[in-house]
């Protein structure tokens, strides 16, 4: 699941709160986050039943992921985009 942060305190608290837990309840492996302003993305991965941050990687890093064993792609191209 990709979220891009919505602009406003109460959109960003549903991102990272609201969707988190009902992501998390309803099964789902991966939460990508992706912040625009700070150019992070910040990942939650399953741990023990539940999608805990697993890293944050900034404008420099590549993103990966276990679930997409092909797929890659440097976090400056998403945000120069």
């Amino acid at each position: 699941m990709i979220e891009v942060l919505s602009s406003g305190a109460e959109n960003e608290r549903r991102d990272r709160q609201i969707r988190l837990k009902l992501y998390s309840s309803q099964g789902v492996l991966e939460y990508w986050i992706a912040d625009w302003r700070r150019q992070t993305v910040e990942i939650f991965r399953r741990e023990a039943g539940l999608l805990k941050l697993a890293l944050t990687l900034y404008r420099e890093d590549t993103l990966t992921s276990p679930l997409l064993p092909n797929f890659h792609c440097p976090l400056g191209q998403i945000f120069d985009s």
